[in-house]
């Protein structure tokens, strides 16, 4: 099983903490080959790895595979996430970038992660930035066939290790457009998108390059914050969902956030804390949360005037999730992990 970290952002790329998981089985006595996933874009990157295959033997496991044998193997693939899909939380980037580096290990890959990121980019876009972690940068490439549009890392996952992300997930269902469409629409009908393209992106990422660098949070927020408001101007951005992503540049900040946040939109009655937060859960200790009775005594925050009625929106969140960058995608050892049965080949 691999698990690959996520990513956010559209001029700067900050791997995200939230898992997906990929198992990958194979075997010439299957009569089928099954992917829980539809579409050619899965085809296309199990074709384009199968293509760059080579010899595996454990002698240990009593495996011997030429290259030539992966072309008739049958391969079995399961994936999930535990955060929303199709949500506008680039599930499909982690998906693919799980799927491709899962591939590419059973296969006994040996091109880098870069050109790995190529083969990721043709199931999604964005899923050639989730081959990394911590900040990855998008090259466009000049190659008419795309070959050199790959991802580079600027900056791993500990390089800026004090930012906290608290995401508040309104809505776990699928969007009504999806990114794909949405962006396709977009260049079809945008006067501004070529501008922002060729005149605003690239003066942008050298400036939020230097931001990141200099761990300039300043300069980091204002820019992503002029990024996103400038693409609502310009694009159709209904395809990226109704979650919202809070970046803290502390866990200080980051505590003090998630307190107002569960003072103003605390959950349904019928809700348990432990699925109202997930991920770092340790934040709550900060907070001053141990149990649902502690959010209902949540103290106003000092903005909030006392002459004026606190407003609460009652289950209006589904969710809160707080994390942190993350790593690249990693091989895990332990097969209680998998979710595919190795005796039958089939989910679990």
């Amino acid at each position: 099983m691999l698990n690959s970290s996520h990513e956010l952002g559209e001029l700067y790329f900050l791997k995200l903490m939230l898992i997906p998981g990929t198992s990958i089985l194979c075997s010439f006595g299957w009569l089928v080959q099954e992917i829980s996933l539809s579409g050619g874009r899965y085809q296309r990157c199990l074709r384009e790895i199968r293509s760059r295959a080579s010899d595996v033997e454990d002698e240990k496991k009593g495996i011997k595979i030429a290259k030539k044998d992966w072309e008739n193997l049958h391969v079995h693939i399961a994936s999930y996430n535990n955060f929303p899909t199709a949500a506008g939380l680039a599930s499909s980037a982690a998906g693919f970038a799980c799927l491709v580096f899962s591939l590419a290990k059973l296969m006994n890959v040996k091109e880098d992660q870069g050109k790995l990121s190529a083969v990721a980019r043709q199931g999604s876009g964005s899923a050639c930035r989730s081959l990394y972690g911590g900040f990855v940068k998008w090259i466009m490439g000049k190659h008419d066939d795309g070959s050199d549009s790959i991802a580079v890392q600027l900056a791993d996952e500990k390089h800026w290790d004090d930012l906290v992300i608290v995401i508040a997930v309104v809505s776990s269902r699928q969007k009504e457009t999806s990114s794909t469409s949405g962006m396709r629409e977009s260049v079809e009908t945008s006067m501004l998108i070529k501008h922002r393209a060729k005149e605003v992106v690239p003066k942008r990422i050298v400036d939020m390059e230097e931001a990141i660098k200099n761990l300039d949070f300043p300069s980091f927020a204002h820019l992503a914050c002029a990024d996103s408001n400038q693409f609502h101007a310009v694009a159709y951005t209904f395809d990226a969902g109704p979650n919202a992503v809070l970046i803290a540049r502390n866990r200080k900040v980051a505590a003090s956030l998630l307190q107002r946040l569960l003072f103003h939109f605390p959950p349904s009655s019928d809700t348990d804390l432990s699925s109202y937060v997930i991920g770092d859960k340790s934040i709550l200790q900060d907070v001053g949360v141990a149990d649902m009775k502690d959010i209902d005594a949540l103290p106003a925050p000092p903005e909030v005037k006392d002459n004026i009625p606190s407003q609460k929106y009652k289950g209006d969140v589904s969710y809160f999730i707080c994390t942190k960058p993350g790593k690249g995608p990693v091989l895990l050892s332990d097969k209680n992990q998998a979710l595919l049965s190795p005796e039958t080949g089939l989910p679990k």
